[in-house]
């Protein structure tokens, strides 16, 4: 600018102007967070304090017994437990857990059971075969990595849960969906190049390798299980009552129990686990404690998460899911000192912030809804 420019006699004009800019972004800034607050406000009036107790229970519950059921499958293998069937076996051996639930309403009339079509059935059995299939899969990337890095892991499944939502059962998938999918690949990327950092003494490569594709592709089954649950519903139950989604996890866990206790069978697994809880550290009862735990809090956990799918949605059922993940993470270094490197540690920060931006943008989305 030269110095016959006009415009510098216009200086002590300008700074009104500009100063009002932030007094303005202010003023709609708070505008936006008055409206924010009086919003969760209503949301919370609208609903008794009873409700607000039964979510807060639950999804607690979710985080506490899903977290410990991913613990106690590493320490299993930390103990000296080998099989991949016994662990996936005892995550559905506790399933009547679920049923009993359901035994009073159906005892005291308050309703009835969903009639059991032929095309239900094999929906059933489908879901069924895929979840024994699930839990195989998680069971292979537990006994080969470490379990801050197979939680971390296991994040992807909110990736395949939006991509397969999409494709099969029409969800929306929003500018947050996608930030979140890039944001958590990334994380899993850190992990793989990161390998070498945090494989346990006497895990090969190519085991760390296998439970790291496992892991995967359970996170990917995981996704297709939970879009093929939804499309169960939209297409042949049309209601999603407490009793009904209930009814569907059983059946579910039913028939998953029945197939890996096939293949428990079939792999003669139930004649060693007498030979393996001998050689259990701290020895059979500490096994039998191990099994029975893992059993219970699994359990625990798919009631917590068909309460919280009643009580409010498949979506905060799905955060939720994806929220014990750093959870895990962080209990896994505590308890089991996993190493933590610095790569995992940014694995974790942006895993956190997918995670993050998912929870938002469905926020968003429900709020405008």
């Amino acid at each position: 600018m030269d110095a016959g420019d006009p415009s510098r006699h216009t200086i002590p004009v300008r700074p009104p102007e500009a100063a009002a800019v932030p007094v303005e972004s202010n003023s709609s800034l708070q505008k936006r967070a008055a409206e924010f607050c009086n919003s969760v406000l209503e949301t919370y009036k609208k609903k008794p304090l009873s409700f607000w107790f039964l979510l807060l229970l639950s999804s607690a519950a979710m985080l506490v017994a899903f977290t410990a059921s991913s613990l106690l499958s590493r320490l299993y293998y930390a103990n000296g437990g080998k099989s991949k069937w016994i662990i996936s076996w005892a995550a559905v051996a506790g399933w009547p857990i679920t049923a009993l639930v359901l035994l009073p309403p159906y005892l005291l009339g308050r309703v009835s059971p969903t009639p059991l079509s032929l095309q239900l059935f094999v929906w059933y059995v489908l879901l069924g075969f895929l979840s024994a299939a699930d839990n195989l899969m998680f069971a292979w990337a537990y006994a080969y990595l470490p379990a801050s890095t197979a939680s971390l892991l296991s994040s992807s499944s909110l990736i395949f849960s939006a991509l397969f939502g999409h494709f099969i059962v029409k969800n929306d998938l929003n500018l947050s969906s996608i930030n979140a999918i890039v944001i958590i690949t990334a994380g899993t990327v850190i992990i793989a190049l990161d390998s070498e950092s945090d494989r346990y003494p006497g895990i090969t490569g190519k085991q760390y390798t296998l439970g790291f594709i496992w892991d995967i592709l359970g996170s990917a089954l995981h996704g297709l299980i939970f879009a093929l649950s939804e499309l169960v519903f939209l297409k042949l139950l049309g209601r999603r009552s407490f009793h009904v989604v209930l009814e569907q996890q059983v059946m579910v866990s039913l028939l998953a129990f029945v197939f890996t206790s096939i293949g428990l069978v079939v792999n003669k697994d139930f004649q060693g686990m007498r030979s393996e809880a001998s050689n259990f550290k701290h020895g059979e009862g500490s096994y039998a404690m191990v099994l029975t735990w893992a059993a219970i809090t699994f359990q625990l956990g798919v009631l917590a998460g068909t309460a919280i799918v009643f009580l409010a949605s498949t979506v905060l059922a799905g955060v939720l899911n994806a929220v014990r993940v750093p959870l895990t993470a962080i209990a896994a270094v505590v308890l089991f000192h996993d190493p933590m490197s610095g790569f995992k540690i940014l694995s974790l920060v942006i895993t956190v912030w997918g995670l993050g931006s998912y929870i938002v943008g469905h926020s968003s989305s429900t709020t405008n809804s």
